[in-house]
């Protein structure tokens, strides 16, 4: 008797319904570049609740090498790091600044990246257009619409051994003889 789990990952349309190209944001060799030489990573919108999104990434990051900077300014310290208000009160360079955000904030925290950051990374559903065009233009490496974390255990964790880079994942049981 065997047992058979699939699911099929439906290959995502450009834009996925933003109604823009994000092909252009979610390069497979940039992202492997830009997770390999990072160092500091700023994630704007960290909660310090463990059950968030932010969270998770955030000690997920830590976990794997990366000095993780909170930027929340509700709060005074997370992950047991220093919390800052904003991007632009960060003391130190940053490589990437990750945002866990509504785009409508996008504008703004580009800004404060330039000069200060050398990538800009979008959370999965924060799109905007016109500020990762801006973001290029200040010379930010931009990466729209997908999870640092996941692409980081895709390119470089264990997740390929699983089958998560061949867009099929199955549980199928070896057939007993």
């Amino acid at each position: 008797m065997s047992s058979v789990i699939a699911c099929e990952l439906p290959p995502r349309a450009p834009g996925s319904g933003s109604g823009i190209d994000l092909t252009r944001y979610q390069d497979a060799g940039a992202i492997r570049r830009l997770l390999t030489s990072a160092r500091t990573v700023a994630v704007v919108g960290l909660s310090p609740k463990e059950l968030r999104a932010s969270y998770f990434v955030g000690f997920y990051l830590r976990r794997n090498g990366y000095r993780v900077v909170p930027v929340n300014p509700r709060e005074t310290e997370i992950l047991g790091e220093k919390c800052y208000p904003s991007v632009a009160a960060i003391e130190e360079p940053v490589d990437v600044v990750n945002v866990f955000r509504a785009p409508a904030a996008v504008p703004g925290i580009v800004e404060e990246c330039a000069g200060r950051a050398k990538a800009i990374w979008l959370q999965y559903g924060v799109i905007h257009e016109e500020a990762a065009e801006r973001a290029r233009a200040l010379g930010l490496e931009v990466v729209m619409d997908r999870c640092m974390k996941v692409e980081h255990a895709r390119h470089l964790g264990r997740l390929h051994w699983l089958g998560f880079t061949t867009r099929r994942i199955t549980a199928k049981r070896p057939e007993t003889p």
